[in-house]
């Protein structure tokens, strides 16, 4: 075996080992990619000994963080790397969240440093945490310079060795309420997303593009196998169907991540046609519900094959579809991983028969530490076997095939996906509730050709109140995150409710529907 095969069979291992690997094996190898540079392994080897340096010479300790908040580019991946050297971990931050969202996410993660640019620095504005010192990773006066900030070059960092349970990152769930919820994922949870990378081609000749953005686990899930496996990843800052087929085809790209409304909108392209798209040996997808039609089309007309994900950042399990060998399943999500120990469970905990429809639980190697400062939300994630083995709960409602393959029907925790963000309406609700017209509200995910799913409200005024239904749209989408948008909002005299008083959204959804 080489001495990649060789590190990678280890049961657990670094990312950070394997770039220094490459660059002693390839340095002039590209490694990252973005608009204005391109960064090859020697250099970002070299980068991430800077990088690693300088947060030891802030006092930036082991199993500490640093919070970044920026459009994708090479700086940004190379300091995500990077501060996994140093035993770091990267909260990396939704810059289409609130401003006071941001500050309570960079709070909660206890971030030493914030990482930002110009954009981003604006949005956050003043509303994070004054004492924490900014650096601009586009050498903006948004902070410190990062040229600046950085160690000299040739610095090397005090020796690190990370521990499989020692936070790598923590992903935070989008969110307008008190508490958004951290999810820290450990460096045993990337390792196993490293390992799997094998059995679908990830070399050091892959080149993968991504359009999703560095804060999504959607897109750090083909990230690091591309990097630890030695290949070169090209970042897009944005998504731009048209750009994007431009650089496919120019960069001779191998491995991609896109949501199935970045599908779909590539498909829609009259030009996609003819775009060489050759070179593609793997298209994956996660994040939302992948329409089995659009499933068939990108299988007949995008070479190489298509792959669908279906788990949680969360971890926990992992079902996946190779919809190019199994194209009489495109309504599924497919079988559980090698691995993912994925089991049904009723109401009251109990495993479901065959064949009968209940909550997706999951079990792996992949899973999450826990949510960060929330114990209390954690146990509510886990679900326990009778022999004690830990579980983490999707919320979600499924059904597996005679062979084994997992149908989806719902959605437990009515969570909606609009391009291939996850929105929680009870966030939005928390909004609505704020204004004086509002006595009550409900939010729903209506089907969206555009996003997927888009959030629409329901809400009871307050009697007497004359507030009309657009300003109180525009009073709430001006306090909610970019993401969260509310598509439209709708008066009703009273929310549809069961005998024990919860809301029905179904009702709502009909209702919208029709």
């Amino acid at each position: 075996m080489s001495h990649l095969e060789t590190a990678i069979a280890q049961d657990f291992g670094l990312i950070a080992d394997l770039v220094r690997l490459h660059a002693r094996e390839e340095p002039e190898r590209p490694a990252l990619v973005d608009a204005t540079q391109t960064l090859s392994y020697g250099q970002l080897d070299a980068l991430m000994d800077r990088i690693a340096a300088s947060l030891q010479r802030d006092g930036v300790a082991a199993q500490a963080s640093i919070a970044i908040c920026a459009a994708s580019s090479v700086h940004y991946a190379a300091l995500f790397v990077g501060a996994l050297r140093a035993g770091v971990a990267v909260a990396p931050l939704a810059p289409s969240s609130t401003p006071a969202s941001l500050a309570r996410m960079i709070e909660d993660a206890g971030a030493r440093i914030l990482f930002v640019d110009a954009a981003c620095a604006e949005i956050i504005g003043a509303a994070a945490p004054g004492a924490i010192p900014r650096v601009a990773l586009d050498g903006s006066a948004a902070g410190l310079g990062f040229d600046d900030w950085l160690a000299p070059a040739g610095s090397r960092p005090a020796a690190v060795t990370p521990q499989p349970g020692w936070p790598l990152n923590i992903i935070y769930s989008s969110g307008t309420t008190g508490e958004p919820k951290g999810i820290v994922q450990p460096h045993s949870m990337r390792w196993a997303h490293v390992r799997r990378g094998a059995t679908y081609d990830y070399t050091a000749r892959t080149v993968t593009l991504l359009s999703t953005p560095l804060y999504s686990n959607t897109t750090l899930v083909v990230f690091f196998p591309t990097i630890a496996h030695g290949g070169c990843v090209v970042l897009m800052p944005k998504f731009d169907a048209g750009a994007y087929l431009q650089l496919a085809e120019r960069h001779r790209v191998t491995h991609t991540m896109l949501v199935p409304v970045q599908y779909q909108r590539l498909m829609a392209r009259p030009d996609f046609d003819r775009h060489d798209l050759s070179s593609f040996r793997f298209k994956f997808s996660t994040s939302a519900p992948f329409n089995a039609a659009l499933k068939a089309d990108v299988l007949a007309r995008w070479p190489g094959g298509l792959v669908e994900f279906y788990g949680m950042t969360e971890g926990g399990g992992t079902c996946i579809l190779d919809a190019h060998l199994h194209p009489d399943k495109l309504h599924t999500v497919g079988r559980p991983a090698e691995g993912s120990d994925i089991r049904l469970i009723d109401e009251e905990g109990r495993e479901v028969p065959p064949g009968e429809d209940g909550e997706v639980v999951g079990h792996s190697g992949g899973m999450m530490v826990g949510y960060h400062h929330q114990p209390d939300k954690t146990r509510e994630a886990e679900w326990f076997d009778p022999s004690g083995k830990r579980f983490i709960r999707t919320g979600d409602v499924g059904r597996f095939d005679a062979d084994g393959f997992l149908t989806l029907f719902d959605r437990k925790k009515d969570m909606i996906i609009s391009g291939g963000f996850n929105i929680y309406p009870s966030d939005l609700e928390a909004v609505l509730r704020e204004h004086p017209a509002v006595t009550e509200a409900a939010v729903i995910g209506a089907a969206s050709e555009q996003w997927g799913e888009t959030p629409v409200a329901f809400v009871v005024r307050r009697a007497g109140d004359d507030t009309s239904a657009d300003a109180l749209l525009q009073w709430a989408n001006e306090r909610l995150g970019k993401t969260q948008r509310l598509a439209r909002l709708k008066f009703i005299d009273e929310l549809p409710r069961s005998a024990i008083g919860k809301v029905l959204k179904r009702e709502l959804r009909e209702s919208d529907a029709g």
